[in-house]
């Protein structure tokens, strides 16, 4: 996978400095962290500052986007974050009963606070939990999802959270959704890639045809047989091949039969993001 020619990746613009020192200070209203990571690849969509801002705070570990993974290997990482001893929940944002599951969850971490306040006359336990993850792994879908209505814009696209606000979903439970913020520098190129490739990263600035050679030779590698389906191919072992196989399925042409690059580059960046090539996880846990 690792490719030395390929051009190195990092975004941290400036509304995620600020937002950062938000987090930071609006860190100890807070009992509780709810940290989304995207299924698909859970390593690299933790954010490594988060650790400092959340310091000791109980956190709860929420795999969006579960749908878009591979179940068996979901369930590794379920395994590997448990065995590190933190709370875990694997979800599709947009189908389960997110309310009451992150609701339940939050009371059950909760429950010896909330029963040494009730121990001392306080009839009404409030527990507020901060909504923490980089851009685009899905919070606003969970604060929609939790509100029953369209608090929260969503696209797909990085960057579009800018404000803090607080959302009640449940007489027990608050939650301060907070925007996706990524950090200075992307040391691990790889897991850059991943994060452009399942769009936490603006394509704006990031070189396409790196990224999309770099998924094309993981699908290679991983599931030649979901480019096969999608694209009704022969799959070669060159990328370069496969691409012009793609292009030429397709369509995507100029005049005189040249192959559209940047239109074969969105269409496969498109068909990654939105499922049409089926589950994939990007990153894999072997117990």
């Amino acid at each position: 996978m690792n490719n030395d020619n390929k051009v190195n990746i990092n975004w941290y613009p400036g509304h995620m400095a600020k937002a950062k020192r938000e987090i930071q200070e609006k860190i100890k209203l807070v009992d509780m962290v709810i940290e989304i990571r995207d299924a698909r690849i859970p390593l690299s969509s933790e954010n490594p500052l988060l650790k400092e801002i959340i310091n000791n705070k109980p956190t709860l570990v929420v795999l969006s986007k579960a749908d878009r993974a591979e179940k068996e290997i979901t369930k590794n990482w379920i395994t590997y974050f448990q065995q590190q001893g933190k709370e875990v929940l694997a979800l599709n944002l947009l189908a389960d009963n997110v309310s009451t599951i992150i609701s339940n969850a939050c009371t059950k971490m909760m429950e010896n606070k909330i029963n040494r306040l009730k121990s001392k006359g306080l009839i009404n336990v409030e527990i507020k939990a901060m909504v923490l993850g980089i851009p685009n792994v899905g919070k606003s879908t969970l604060i929609n999802s939790v509100s029953k209505r369209k608090i929260a814009k969503i696209a797909d696209k990085p960057g579009v959270t800018r404000n803090l606000q607080w959302i009640k979903i449940s007489k027990e439970v608050s939650l301060l959704d907070t925007p996706g913020v990524l950090w200075p520098k992307l040391e691990n190129q790889d897991s850059a890639y991943l994060l452009a490739i399942t769009g936490a990263i603006n394509d704006n600035i990031l070189p396409i045809e790196d990224v999309v050679v770099y998924a094309i030779n993981f699908l290679i590698q991983n599931h030649a047989d979901k480019l096969r389906r999608r694209y009704d191919i022969e799959v070669s072992d060159d990328v370069h091949e496969t691409l012009k196989n793609i292009a030429i399925s397709r369509k995507c042409f100029l005049k005189e039969n040249e192959i559209d690059e940047k239109r074969v580059y969105a269409l496969i960046l498109k068909d990654i993001r939105n499922n049409q090539l089926g589950a994939i996880s990007w990153e894999k846990y072997e117990n």
